[in-house]
Formats: C-alpha cells, structure tokens, sequence
C-alpha cells in the first residue's frame, strides 16, 4: 500500500503527442504491417469519457512494448463504450494475423466467444484492467473489491461521529465492466455493517456522469434534502455529476469517487468531494506490456503473475494474474501520493480556480 511508483509528466506529455497521430477509431499504429509478421501487439481500450485511458494507459503501455522490443508495432483502437466497435476492431486484429492483443472489454461478458475463437487461431489475449471471459492468457488489474472496501472505509470517516445512523444513496458503475460488481460488493461489505442503512441504489450504464447527475437529482426528490447523509459514487467522472446534482439543490454532503481524475483532485481540495481513489496506472501498464511481449516471443512470464483468479462467471479458471493495491486519497495526502508521484504536478491542480485551496493544504 505504500510502495511508490513514479509514472512521470513523460507521460501526459506523451499523450498529447500521440494523441496527435492515432485518435479513437482509426487504427492509431505506428506505422504498415498486417501484423502476421508476429511483432505487431493489438491494444483495445473501452472508453475515452475516463481520462485516464487515452492519458496514461496507452502512451504507458505502447513506451513500455517500445523499449522491450524496439522493432514492435503497436495496433491501437479505443471502442468508446460501444461493445459491436470493440468486436469489430478485436476481429480486424485477428484477421491480421496479430498473435497478441492487450483486451480491456467494454462489456466483459460478450468477450468469450471472440477470445475463443482467437485462441483457435494461436491469438493469445492479455485482459487488461478488467477481466474479460474467455480462455485469457493472463489478467493485470487490482484487487477490485478491496478498492471497493476502501471507498466504504473512505465514506464511513467522512461521515464522522454520525456514520452508525447515517442514510447513504449508492451511484454504482456500469453493468457491462466486471469491475463495477466487486467495487460494490467491496463497498457493501464496509456500509452494510458501519452506516444506517443504504436508501437509495442505481447502476449507471457506460459510467456515464450525466447518468448519475439524473440520478442524484431524483434521489434527492424522492427522498428529500435531508434524506441522506452521504454519497458513494464509484468513480470520480460520476462523482462530478452527483456533486453539480447537489449543488443544484442545495445539498452539501459527503461524496466519495476512484481515479484520481484531476477533476476530483480539485474537488477535493476545493471540499466539494471528501476522497478518491488512487490506482498506480504504470505498475499495471507496465506489467501488461511485459506480458505481451512475453507471450509474442513466447517466453514464460509466470513472476509477473503471482496468483491465480477464475472468471466472474466461474467457467475459466487458473488465470495468471497480477493485482496491483491502491489508495485513499484525501485533501490531507494529495501532495504525498498524487504530487510525490508525479502524476501531475502542483502546476496542473493548482490553476487559478484552486490557488487558495492548494495553498490551504500545503501544496505549492
């Protein structure tokens, strides 16, 4: 929990430029090829309404594949939440003869027949952040729903003295990612037991904020101003659209998130938002990268993935997998995890907007 990984302004800088030369949709490779020629890794991310995919996953996974293999290609394509893209864009790999492909599903359950049929024809599929079904190579993510025990802790401390009696509304993630249900069982299992009782509960599809704005507004309509006493949202975009939902109406309690978005940093220090949750990105990235690698050169990889876990649908089991611990972060820690870690630097936070706050809690 304490380990301390630096990814690097290199990083954001990255994105911008790559993002410059391959956006959502378009192939984004870096350079000709069909892939058959077995240096050619496939990477497919779900979405782009999370910042942290197209900032921080792809230029960390595509430097990593670089440097452990300079004349490797790396075929890039982000399905922007829509499952029949991300089919499209899995199958197209395939086609090509790529023999690896870094898979983070937009919806994990419709991945078992493409990764079987993949598997047929010698395509191994590293899942990426969340697990997809299917005969998977190896998985790199987090201990999920320990992520999800943590945003309860996180709510229960920020309820304070009132915690036992409180009513808490819960704004749950999408469906479609397998991560979302062990994020609110994690959670569940801390507020069950150390709030008054949950009132309110919905699961937003493609985690969308807009969605959960909605949602908020008609949790507070239904139950009242006074009808709850605090928020848990599993990630920090929904957690904005639940905070404008509050403020709209006047209401002013704690809300929780996960990401560690910059947004939510500047909630946050602003005391919009009570924590989030941060997930070192380059462990997990990097860790990915090294897999492929492994697998397209067909060496083993097995001290990269230290335990074993079965699919959420208990059909596959005994997938190598790696799973990275993350971290509470509140206004009192930002500068010793966020800052100290370089994910962005006091400069990014701190704009005109957040100037006192940052000052307020040491951060220069």
């Amino acid at each position: 929990m304490t380990r301390r990984v630096v990814i690097g302004t290199a990083a954001v800088s990255m994105a911008v430029s790559l993002a410059a030369c391959g956006k959502a949709g378009d192939g984004g490779s870096a350079g000709g090829g069909d892939g058959g020629d077995g240096k050619t890794i496939g990477l497919l991310l779900p979405e782009n309404k999370t910042t942290r995919y197209e900032t921080f996953d792809r230029p960390i996974i595509e430097a990593k594949i670089k440097a452990l293999c300079s004349d490797c290609e790396v075929k890039y394509n982000n399905a922007a939440q829509d499952t029949e893209t991300q089919k499209k864009q899995f199958d197209a790999l395939v086609t090509q003869g790529v023999k690896v492909i870094i898979l983070d599903a937009v919806d994990y359950k419709a991945t078992k027949t493409w990764v079987q049929q993949a598997e047929k024809k010698g395509v191994k599929v590293v899942a990426y952040d969340r697990l997809a079904e299917g005969p998977i190579a190896a998985y790199v993510s987090y201990d999920n729903e320990k992520i999800g025990r943590l945003q309860g802790e996180a709510l229960v401390k920020a309820l304070g003295a009132g915690a036992k009696d409180a009513d808490v509304v819960m704004i749950n993630g999408s469906p479609t990612d397998p991560n979302a249900p062990l994020f609110k069982r994690g959670a569940h299992s801390v507020l069950d037991k150390q709030v008054g009782k949950i009132v309110y509960e919905q699961d937003i599809p493609d985690w969308s904020p807009d969605e959960a704005n909605k949602k908020m507004g008609a949790a507070v309509d239904s139950l009242g101003k006074d009808g709850f006493q605090g928020v848990y949202s599993a990630n920090d975009g929904m957690a904005g659209g639940i905070i404008t939902a509050l403020k709209k109406q006047g209401v002013k309690v704690p809300v929780g998130g996960q990401d560690a978005e910059l947004a939510g940093l500047q909630r946050i220090l602003k005391g919009e938002q009570s924590f989030t949750i941060y997930k070192q990105i380059k462990p997990e990235a990097e860790t990915t990268a090294e897999i492929a690698v492994a697998l397209l050169k067909g060496e083993k990889f097995d001290h990269l993935t230290p335990t074993k876990v079965t699919s959420l649908t208990g059909e596959f089991k005994n997938i190598p997998a790696k799973l990275y611990d993350a971290q509470i972060v509140t206004k009192d820690n930002i500068a010793d995890t966020i800052i100290m870690d370089k994910v962005y630097q006091a400069a990014d936070i701190c704009t005109a907007e957040y100037k006192a706050a940052c000052e307020a809690a040491g951060i220069k």
